[in-house]
């Protein structure tokens, strides 16, 4: 098993993962889903793109010697009503590193294939900005 997932009460919402032992918490919107005080699920689902992205490029960027320690992304999330689910996700990915146009070719492309990313449905508008620190 992966993880096991506990509704503790109170908005809050428990997952453990099983061989390591970590918890994260999440909570459902409590104000008319206006207002966050902590990570909703669909917010911790779009926060799981960015983290999957610098997996991604981590491992992909080590054969190219390629280094993207202290890249940030900014992530926005847009919730659509008529279904409720995510509809946006804009994602501006920040390199603080001096990069050749191959390899921002290749982290620009290698974003598009990771495996998160590639797991989205097809009508999650995906918005990404790249900068660069040239």
């Amino acid at each position: 098993m992966t993880s096991k997932t506990t509704y503790v009460g109170e908005n809050r919402i428990d997952s453990l993962h099983e061989s390591s032992g970590d918890v994260f918490t999440s909570y459902i919107p409590t104000n008319d889903f206006s207002v966050r005080e902590h990570f909703s699920p669909t917010d911790i689902f779009a926060t799981a793109l960015a983290q999957s992205v610098f997996a991604h490029l981590v491992v992909l960027g080590k054969e190219r010697n390629i280094d993207i320690t202290g890249a940030t992304c900014d992530l926005k999330k847009t919730m659509y009503f008529e279904p409720r689910r995510i509809g946006e996700i804009f994602c501006v990915f920040k390199f603080p590193h001096s990069y050749t146009q191959d390899q921002k070719d290749f982290l620009e492309n290698a974003v598009k294939n990771s495996p998160v990313y590639l797991s989205l449905n097809e009508d999650i508008k995906k918005i990404f900005l790249f900068e660069y620190n040239d």
